[in-house]
């Protein structure tokens, strides 16, 4: 009889990291307690055999909803002042995939990319047709006043000072980006890979970067491996960086954990900073970046929640 395999689950809440100087006590339980809420979310589904689909869109939305994060409420602004989401979601079985880009107004982006991917004949839609297809899915949405928060119009105005000025970009990583994601195995085997984002602060209108874009920062495929990127976007669409990976543990024979981290390590040489977290068929899942942090945590067979954000150890909790 064919052993059930282990159901794991990994999520980021994106490379844009608070510098550890400028973290207070108050600030680092509230990011811990967002990414817990997060991996609590998925693994409640996974412990009790959901899909690996279901534990990712559980997850991503936790976050989303967090104004701590990258996506969906607390997105950053464009250069214009106005807010761009992109997500997408992947099935590693069947290779299923939906996105989203340009759009504000869904509570939840990620259920925007998955209505996408289990309701339309497309793969990604933009702007104003997919915020159109998503009214017709009967999503929540909310108003722009919903998303934002006083923390990223004072990163997007110190930005475009900074721009006047012409002065050199000094910003820490939180100030420019974050991206948010998840990925599962479940208790059948099917990988899933879910990412979510408001992009780069005070980015031009209409800019896309990798998390839409499958192959570049969202991937699954059952045979190899399930990817969430985060960073520097558009390094990580030129080099393909979660099919990269995908790629060496199909033709190249590499296990994850030799893999993921070599191709982080190389986008960083093209300027990509950032990271990602990873899943294979089996083994623990790989959580690897760059840049000096990223908010991270994963739980696996044990229902122990490992939560951290710079270089530390890990942080545990009993789910």
């Amino acid at each position: 009889m064919h052993d059930p395999h282990t159901p794991a689950l990994a999520i980021h809440g994106g490379a844009g990291t608070i510098p550890k100087s400028a973290l207070d006590d108050k600030t680092l339980a509230a990011h811990h307690a967002g990414l817990r809420a997060a991996l609590t979310a998925g693994w409640c589904l996974l412990a009790a055999g959901a899909p690996a689909l279901d534990a990712v869109t559980a997850a991503v939305m936790a976050l989303e909803d967090d104004p701590l994060f990258n996506a969906a409420r607390g997105a950053v602004f464009t250069a214009d002042g106005r807010l761009e989401m992109d997500a997408a979601i992947m099935d590693g079985k069947a290779r299923r995939a939906g996105a989203v880009a340009g759009i504000c107004g869904p509570k939840n982006p990620i259920l925007a990319a998955r209505a996408v991917m289990e309701n339309s004949p497309a793969v990604l839609l933009a702007g104003t047709g997919a915020e159109a297809f998503a009214r017709s899915q009967n999503l929540v949405f909310m108003p722009e006043t919903y998303f934002q928060t006083e923390r990223r119009r004072a990163s997007l105005s110190l930005e475009l000072n900074r721009r006047l000025a012409g002065a050199p970009d000094t910003r820490t990583d939180a100030d420019r980006h974050g991206t948010v994601g998840a990925v599962a195995r479940d208790a059948a085997g099917n990988l899933a890979a879910a990412t979510s984002t408001g992009g780069m602060t005070a980015k031009l209108p209409g800019r896309i970067g990798d998390t839409p874009i499958f192959g570049a920062g969202t991937y699954a495929d059952n045979a190899t491996c399930a990817v969430s990127c985060t960073g520097t976007g558009e390094v990580f669409v030129r080099f393909t960086a979660a099919s990269e990976i995908a790629a060496r543990l199909r033709h190249a024979g590499q296990s994850l954990a030799q893999a993921a981290p070599a191709v982080i390590a190389e986008l960083l040489t093209h300027g990509g900073d950032g990271g990602l977290i990873a899943i294979a068929a089996d083994g623990p899942p790989v959580l690897t970046f760059n840049s000096t942090g990223m908010y991270r945590g994963y739980v696996t067979s044990d229902g122990i929640l490992h939560t951290a954000i710079h270089r530390e150890d890990f942080t545990t909790q009993i789910s």
